[in-house]
């Protein structure tokens, strides 16, 4: 994902969420409605989280220390991580306590045009923030459903963005059912019954947000597809023949460790191998750009060696050497 395309759903998601805030708060204070109480702090809770993700793009884009040499690009993955935390404690959390409360305390709402007003200026402010969205998101969605365009994007930005503007499309539409409920039978328990629902359907989307964008930073391999373009690049047929094994790592949405294994032949000279390696990865940034840091090793392909597999015991996460089973 591009930072401009990933930048401007953002900001047009802020500036929505700020102005729907400001006329939820309007709406809330003049008729009383628990649902406008809970959806103007949910528009407030994800004008926050559109502030964390530009703060996250600007901090990732700080030069790599001795520190952190392998810079700052997973800024961006902590910054929507803590987005899934604001939605679901602010956001989710508060709208089923607000709701359980006008359930056990129900009252009349007052003015029960102004929520309503509201409302309908909300759906269509979200909906130029979604259209934005999804703009920006169709340009790098490919054939990929939406679900698993989701799951798969390695820029935190634009799922984050959509699955918001998603669940505050949907949570207008709750709103409107409990304030037109309860306006039609004289009973504000139909609000807090709304307000409810719109505090589960957060915390399911802040739920599926954490569970993505803790596998980002647990970190995640390229997709097969850029997976087959680097190891098409890191053959030449001549001194490199071939990759024994490799691993792929996102330091960041737009930055990629490859490591690898390379078979060499075996009269091949020092000087030799170290020209294929440094042409072997000039193609790979060529073929992948984002491959900002590649090691390669060259070892002597042995198809017996081959056979066996890989060594567990040299595998992150494998076994430690002195575990015992049981």
């Amino acid at each position: 994902m591009s930072a401009s395309g990933g930048t401007r759903a953002i900001v047009a998601a802020l500036g929505a969420n700020l102005a729907i805030a400001a006329s939820k708060f309007v709406a809330f204070a003049f008729s009383g409605s628990s649902s406008m109480l809970a959806e103007g702090v949910h528009s407030l809770a994800d004008s926050g989280n559109q502030f964390l993700l530009l703060i996250g793009g600007k901090k990732a884009q700080r030069e790599a220390t001795p520190q952190h040499p392998f810079g700052y690009g997973r800024e961006r993955f902590i910054y929507a991580f803590l987005v899934s935390i604001v939605l679901f404690s602010i956001g989710g959390m508060f709208a089923i306590y607000e709701g359980y409360e006008k359930i056990a305390h129900p009252h009349e709402l007052k003015n029960w045009y102004w929520p309503v007003g509201v409302l309908l200026f909300a759906v269509i402010a979200e909906g130029f923030s979604f259209r934005t969205a999804i703009k920006e998101s169709n340009e790098l969605r490919g054939k990929l459903s939406w679900a698993q365009f989701i799951r798969r994007a390695k820029a935190p930005e634009l799922p984050v963005v959509l699955l918001e503007d998603f669940g505050a499309l949907i949570g207008l539409v709750l709103a409107l059912l409990g304030v037109g409920l309860a306006v039609l039978t004289g009973d504000g328990v139909w609000d807090g019954i709304g307000t409810v629902c719109i505090g589960v359907l957060l915390v399911l989307i802040a739920l599926v947000l954490a569970a993505e964008t803790k596998s980002l930073l647990l970190g995640e391999a390229a997709g097969a597809d850029v997976v087959k373009r680097i190891e098409s690049a890191t053959v030449d047929g001549d001194t490199v023949t071939g990759v024994i094994h490799m691993r792929t790592l996102h330091l960041g949405p737009e930055e990629l460790l490859v490591a690898a294994k390379i078979a060499v032949q075996h009269d091949d000279t020092a000087a030799e191998v170290a020209q294929a390696i440094d042409a072997a990865e000039a193609r790979i940034r060529a073929a992948v750009p984002i491959a900002r840091v590649i090691y390669l090793e060259p070892d002597i392909y042995s198809e017996a060696e081959a056979v066996k597999g890989p060594d567990r015991e040299a595998t992150p996460g494998g076994p430690t050497p002195h575990a015992t089973g049981h």
